[in-house]
């Protein structure tokens, strides 16, 4: 019996998988379970749309990621900290502060996608790498002056 797996089901099939399974499995623990849907041609018709709408829905996602890299590339974020000799900082400049100045900028970005290695502790124009999708990157400028 050809079954749609709406759930992930472990050791037959993923979500959105369309796979045989013997007739007792399917009526007495998939069904009744609502962990599959019979494979019938609208059911099948059914999961293509879903398919295709999601697969829609991720390149949009791609397309606004990259316009807002491009953005992000023309940006310089600038931030203020207090220096001792040599251009050290005291303290240090982190991904936060980073995403709380382009948030007044109005750009929202969540600190956790803005790739800093160790925080910045020194002043001048520091190239800062920011993951907007899992194939988007794109490099921010961030100028540390003297407060």
């Amino acid at each position: 019996m050809k079954v749609i797996f709406l759930k992930d089901v472990k050791g037959q099939g993923k979500k959105g998988q369309v796979k045989e399974v013997s007739e007792g499995y399917a009526n007495n623990f998939l069904l009744p379970r609502g962990m599959a849907r019979l494979a019938t041609d609208g059911n099948v018709k059914i999961l293509e749309n879903q398919n295709a709408a999601e697969e829609k829905r991720k390149q949009q996602e791609k397309e606004e990621a990259q316009a807002l890299g491009k953005k992000l590339e023309e940006m310089t974020v600038q931030l203020k900290a207090k220096a001792g000799e040599g251009g050290r900082l005291f303290g240090a400049i982190t991904s936060k502060q980073i995403a709380e100045a382009l948030a007044a900028a109005g750009v929202k970005i969540d600190k956790r996608k803005i790739e800093l290695d160790e925080p910045i502790r020194t002043l001048g124009v520091t190239q800062v790498t920011v993951k907007l999708h899992p194939e988007v990157k794109s490099t921010l400028k961030v100028q540390v002056t003297e407060e």
